[in-house]
């Protein structure tokens, strides 16, 4: 009796590699840990294949993951190791979950044999991430490594896409595993369509308006989307306006392109929304910032008619119930509207489309402003000066408002920005930017608070050669905090003023060129300067506290909240 022999001379994380490879992955982030060795020496075996960038901190690495899904829309890959590794690494794991992002994070765990005694940095991961991801799970078995692996990068791409977190046990990954285990298929993007009928209703809805808005977002839009929207938009007389931190989806430029709903949107804008008698939700949550705490679009009352359309069928009617809710993702929906036909023109809606584009228009003047660096001229000067298809990024901060309102975009995926709201995303996303589109300028905008959640990161760029102009608005204060401060508790200061580093020193010691702008006239020159540059670059704008928003100051605040008093 012949008795078959099986080869086993690779190990669980030799296997795990393997079913990188097959999912197409090209490059992971991390912070090396001893809890994932094996990986590691994998990983060297194929550098030729995977580039494996090495940060500074773990929520660099999930946050430069996190910008590469959506830069690429396959899952950005991370490896962290157990306890203080993955709850750094939790940051950019949360803005992959509200952003709908694709993300697969692996951890380092304990061995199988030490679960549960509350081992060297152990943690239930499974647990600790549920409520996080759009699944979390832990190998145990070295022989299903490629089913675990095929299914974290399904599921971070199917429907609404998101983030995927799988635990992996030492000994799972020092385990030999027999060799003739097939690594597993490359997984794919799943989404449901719109049908013919669905379609001939919107096209119907429309007809019948008179002020129809169309909002667009969410996590599965692609290239070429924008222009097969904004074809619709355009013959059909349809307004099209973006939810937070999606402005990049359709063309800033296209006559149809209204604004952009983001935190503290334009009061036009606003209230065109609330006149709006059809409203089209192509891929958007309808989030709390988006309808600003859910006020601009009451969920307890009927107003304009409502066609929700959305990739995950349990978000539909969660919050809003839609008069018509497609379950369909951005590419299928995107289709048929491009191939709707309209049966006659009204000029109603071409008058409303005028109108609103009108009002946009109108937001970016740049007004005279008594201080001495005008941010409002400084990003229009930046957006005049480098191409079309730069990418901008940004954390969070009251900065970010400028870049919101002054910056057209014109080509997807030219903004990075967490629509979680997470500080000290604007490096990290940048670096991974960079690395991505190595022939495309990077711009991204930080505030001091913001820059110094990730700085350590400019190690991390001038390792990998990342070319970027980082653009820091330093005004020695948590501005957004300060701000809300002021608006409910007028000139009780207390928390938010910031004492910094020299930026600049800082900047030059991890080889950058840096300036220090502090007068806008300035800036032109230092400008020019940083980008001829051969690497990154650092420009620091030094602002006034007074100067706290796009729209007031402090003075005004204060002055408003003593007027109110009885």
């Amino acid at each position: 009796m012949s008795v078959e022999i099986t080869s086993m001379t690779r190990r669980g994380g030799d296997l795990l590699v393997a079913s990188l490879l097959a999912n197409r992955v090209d490059r992971a982030f991390c912070v090396p840990g001893e809890s994932y060795l094996p990986v590691l020496d994998a990983l060297h075996d194929v550098s030729d294949q995977i580039d494996l960038v090495v940060c500074r901190h773990e929520s660099g690495a999930s946050n430069m993951a996190e910008a590469y899904g959506k830069l690429t829309g396959r899952p950005g890959v991370c490896f962290v190791t157990r306890g203080p590794g993955a709850t750094h690494a939790s940051i950019g794991v949360h803005t992959a979950f509200q952003d709908s992002t694709p993300l697969v994070m692996f951890v380092g765990q304990v061995n199988s044999s030490m679960k549960d005694r509350e081992g060297f940095q152990e943690v239930d991961f499974a647990a600790m991430f549920s409520p996080l991801v759009k699944w979390a799970a832990e190998i145990n078995d070295p022989s299903r490594i490629p089913e675990y692996v095929h299914r974290a990068f399904q599921t971070a791409m199917a429907g609404r896409p998101g983030p995927v977190v799988l635990a992996l046990p030492e000994d799972v990954l020092s385990t030999l595993v027999s060799d003739d285990i097939d690594p597993g298929l490359c997984a794919e993007p799943v989404n449901g369509a719109p049908t013919a009928a669905q379609l001939d209703m919107i096209a119907d809805l429309v007809e019948a308006a008179e002020r129809p808005l169309l909002i667009v977002g969410g996590g599965d839009w692609q290239p070429g989307l924008g222009e097969q929207v904004a074809s619709f938009a355009e013959r059909f007389g349809v307004t099209v306006a973006a939810s937070l931190r999606c402005q990049d989806y359709v063309s800033n430029h296209h006559p149809n392109y209204v604004g952009h709903l983001t935190i503290g949107a334009e009061p036009k804008l606003i209230e065109r929304v609330r006149q709006a008698d059809l409203l089209i939700v192509m891929g958007a949550r309808l989030g709390e910032m988006t309808t600003a705490g859910y006020t601009i679009l009451d969920p307890a009352k009927r107003g304009a008619t409502l066609v929700h359309i959305y990739p995950d069928p349990e978000e539909l009617g969660r919050v809003y119930q839609a008069n018509l809710a497609i379950n369909a993702g951005a590419p299928a929906i995107a289709a048929g509207l491009a191939a709707l036909t309209p049966k006659a023109t009204s000029e109603k809606r071409s008058q409303w489309v005028a109108d609103c584009r009108a009002e946009y228009l109108a937001t970016l003047e740049v007004a005279d402003r008594d201080t001495t660096v005008d941010l409002a001229r400084i990003v229009t000067d930046i957006r005049n000066a480098v191409p079309a298809d730069t990418i901008v990024c940004s954390g969070a901060g009251n900065y970010t408002a400028w870049a919101h309102r002054f910056w057209q975009f014109s080509n997807f995926r030219t903004q990075l920005a967490p629509t979680s709201g997470a500080m000290g995303y604007g490096v990290p996303a940048a670096i991974a930017a960079s690395l991505v589109h190595p022939d495309r300028t990077v711009v991204c905008f930080a505030g001091d608070g913001c820059f110094q959640m990730s700085s350590q990161e400019l190690a991390t760029a001038a390792q990998y050669g990342a070319k970027i102009l980082f653009v820091v608005v330093n005004n020695s204060m948590l501005g957004t905090i300060r701000m809300h401060q002021e608006r409910e508790f007028p000139e009780r200061v207390y928390a938010t003023d910031l004492v910094n580093p020299d930026f600049v020193a800082l900047a030059k010691a991890y080889g950058l060129m840096a300036e220090r702008v502090e007068k806008t006239a300035d800036f032109g020159p230092a400008l020019a300067r940083a980008l001829a540059a051969p690497g990154s670059a650092l420009l620091e704008l030094i602002t006034e506290k007074d100067a706290i928003s796009h729209r007031t100051t402090i003075t005004a605040m204060r002055a408003k909240a003593k007027a109110a008093k009885p």
